[in-house]
């Protein structure tokens, strides 16, 4: 069967090997199982700094579509232009395919989801890796697109993968997830205690709409409250540098540390270590880093964004940021003041975080083709 990938993620060729965006390289090794793989999406002549990997499977077929962006007006002029080659392209590639598979959004997203109209016949299947909620606010394109897919009429013989449950969805909508961990990895995690020192982690890019200063803040406040906590940031960003000049100014090196980008044991480690793990991000699809944290029993603290308020079970196992620090900072120490409730959520965070393992996420896979 000729599976066809329809994205914006770019393939990148080098001295003859392809290279494509690490965690997406991750997810497709388990459709190339069951499916010969074929590409429509941009080519990339470098990497210009994205976090890739080598394509370990064999690439059954490539239509190259013209890569565009909107950051000027000779650039939209081209895109404009390009989209109508690009049409062209994705007309070609659905028509010659078994199975279509969209990613989205993103620009080719979009023009992927106008084009499979025309082929209400052929099975198809999309993933859409932004955030689904219907009432949050987005650009004019990723509505489009989601109109799109959940419109049973335009878009037929498909199941759309989201993250998140939610109300009044077409027969199209199916809740999905990502996972990051196998069931050979489960082992027992005993935590520190954490009426000695509350361990706080934050995985991810060091970017505003992450907010790690937030979380910096956070933990700046509790200690300042007699609360003696530490967080450790994971990941590199455009952020990095103002905060080692707030960490320094606010002589916080103590108790918090930048860490930088580091292979996934690293992380698993610093997970089993932690006591909780903090996203305030603005906008996510699949909060990754929330999941991760749960599965090593990490209580999350998260803002109630897409389908965070689904996986913390509003608030059963985990704690919602109310992005004010006073309040956030009062939430915490009533946890860490209360052994029996942290214990709670974090074997409630875990237990359901083990739910969806990397073969838990084969098996539904292979259901979809």
């Amino acid at each position: 069967m000729k599976l066809l990938v329809v994205t914006n993620a770019p393939i990148i060729y080098k001295n003859g090997k392809a290279f494509a965006y690490g965690p997406y390289v991750n997810e497709l090794i388990v459709w190339a199982k069951y499916a010969e793989v074929v590409f429509c999406c941009p080519v990339w002549e470098s990497d210009n700094g994205l976090l890739i990997s080598e394509i370990p499977f064999k690439i059954s077929g490539h239509y190259k579509l013209r890569d565009n962006n909107l950051k000027s007006f000779k650039e939209i002029v081209k895109t404009f232009f390009f989209s109508f080659v690009n049409m062209f392209i994705l007309l070609k590639a659905m028509y010659n395919a078994d199975h279509i598979h969209l990613r989205c959004p993103g620009n080719i997203g979009l023009l992927g989801c106008i084009m499979q109209v025309f082929f209400p016949n052929k099975k198809k299947t999309a993933k859409y890796a932004g955030n689904w909620d219907p009432e949050s606010k987005q650009p004019l394109s990723y509505r489009l697109q989601k109109w799109i897919l959940n419109n049973s009429f335009l878009t037929r013989n498909i199941q759309v993968l989201v993250y998140g449950s939610w109300k009044n969805q077409s027969k199209n909508i199916k809740s999905f997830f990502t996972a990051t961990y196998s069931e050979i990895e489960k082992q027992t995690v005993i935590k520190d205690n954490i009426d000695e020192v509350a361990k706080f982690i934050f995985v991810g890019s060091l970017v505003v709409g992450k907010n790690p200063l937030y979380a910096i803040k956070l933990v700046q406040m509790l200690n300042e409250s007699g609360i003696k906590a530490n967080l450790d940031l994971y990941g590199n960003g455009t952020e990095k540098n103002n905060l080692e000049i707030y960490i320094k100014e606010n002589k916080l090196e103590e108790f918090v540390f930048l860490r930088g980008n580091q292979e996934k044991d690293v992380v698993s480690k610093a997970y089993q270590k932690s006591h909780f793990v903090l996203l305030a991000s603005k906008s996510e699809g699949w909060p990754k880093a929330i999941a991760e944290g749960m599965f090593w029993g990490c209580v999350p603290v998260a803002t109630k964004i897409s389908c965070v308020p689904f996986m913390l079970d509003e608030g059963n196992r985990g704690v919602f940021l109310e992005m004010s620090l006073e309040k956030d900072s009062t939430q915490l120490k009533a946890i860490i003041a209360n052994k029996d409730i942290f214990a709670k959520k974090s074997k409630l965070a875990e237990d359901w975080s083990r739910t969806y393992t990397t073969d838990f996420f084969e098996k539904e896979i292979k259901n979809l083709l």
